[in-house]
């Protein structure tokens, strides 16, 4: 999957969730978005990389610490 459809999957994923406010305008939707998007992508790293934190973080160009909190803050270590 290349860089451009995943573009045009969270286009056409909000184009949704604006259609489906019906007018009514959101709060916090960076926020919203970045945890949303945030997890999948770490579960998916995470897998890729056979749960190794120092090359999964390596990959999402994070420092491993910095992976470790996202992680604990997914709720997806202990």
């Amino acid at each position: 999957m290349s860089k451009k459809l995943i573009e045009e999957c969270v286009r056409n994923s909000l184009e949704g969730y604006f259609r489906d406010l019906r007018g009514t305008e959101p709060g916090g939707l960076h926020d919203m978005i970045v945890r949303v998007v945030e997890k999948p992508l770490l579960e998916i790293v995470m897998k890729q990389a056979d749960d190794n934190q120092s090359r999964a973080a390596q990959w999402l160009g994070l420092n491993r610490n910095t992976l470790r909190k996202k992680l604990l803050e997914h709720k997806l270590i202990q």
